[in-house]
Order: C-alpha cells, then structure tokens, then sequence
C-alpha cells in the first residue's frame, strides 16, 4: 500500500469554489480502482493551504488514476483555483 501526499494552495476568495470542486474530485477517487481511502485537512496557519492524503493498493493503481479522463478533467476545473501547480508526495511505510 502507498500513501500519496497531495499539496494544493488555493486562490484568493476561492476556497468554497475549490472545497466543491476537490469534494467532487474526491468523491470520483473512491470510484477508482485500487483506492483504499482519502482525507483532506487545512493548514492551521494558512487555511488557503490545503492538503489530501489517499492511501492506494499499489502505485500503479495511483498512476492509473492520475492519468485518467476523470482526474484529468477535474484538474483542468480544480487548476484554475489555485496560486501553482499541485505537489504531489508518493510516500510508503
């Protein structure tokens, strides 16, 4: 099983539109095949900072979904929210 760390920092006046937008993206994750579970959490000092931790059976199962149409699609909505690009962390026990 991986754990995968996913660092987003949202726009300005943005944050109702992206906590929509990343539930939806959230919710098309527990679709995907290999997907163990999800979190999201909000920096204490920085509540535009936000984080997602998903753990996946295998990383393959991750990229599978990092390369797909849905998260593909979510992104091109969730992009346009944010100050820079994601940062994603592939971490492992």
């Amino acid at each position: 099983m991986i754990t995968v760390l996913i660092e987003r920092n949202i726009a300005e006046d943005m944050e109702s539109t992206y906590e929509a937008t990343a539930k939806r993206t959230l919710h098309l994750a527990y679709e995907a095949q290999g997907f163990v579970n999800g979190e999201t959490f909000s920096d204490i000092q920085n509540p535009r900072r936000r984080f997602v931790l998903s753990k996946w059976r295998t990383a393959r199962d991750w990229y599978a979904w990092f390369h797909s149409d849905a998260r593909k699609g979510m992104m091109s909505e969730l992009n346009l929210l944010l100050n820079d690009q994601e940062k994603i962390s592939l971490l492992e026990n």
